[in-house]
């Protein structure tokens, strides 16, 4: 029996876009990913400041927001993965992020 093993190499994010309804990440290979905003509420919750105020961390494989505590991995990002936050953490995250 013959067998293979592929080994898949992520490619890194070299750059980050966010706008109003839009968030774009350019990829080392070439490659821009571009997703709906409201994938992941935090960011489409954020201000611009906030939004534009992130880290590509892990090396170029996960982008950080510190001021709404988002994190968004390339790998999730590739395979069209959404926020799995619940209704109810993102409720708790609004009152205290943004306090009336």
């Amino acid at each position: 029996m013959i067998s293979a093993v592929v080994t898949l190499t992520l490619p890194r994010a070299i750059s980050v876009t966010v706008t109003d309804d839009t968030l774009s990440v350019d990829l080392e290979d070439g490659r821009t990913i571009s997703v709906p905003i409201i994938w992941y509420p935090r960011l489409a919750h954020g201000t611009p400041d906030e939004r534009a105020n992130f880290q590509i961390s892990g090396a170029g494989y996960g982008i950080h927001w510190p001021d709404i505590d988002e994190d968004i991995g390339v790998e999730g990002l590739l395979l069209g993965k959404k926020s799995a936050e619940s209704p109810s953490s993102l409720e708790r995250w609004q009152k205290k992020h943004r306090p009336e």
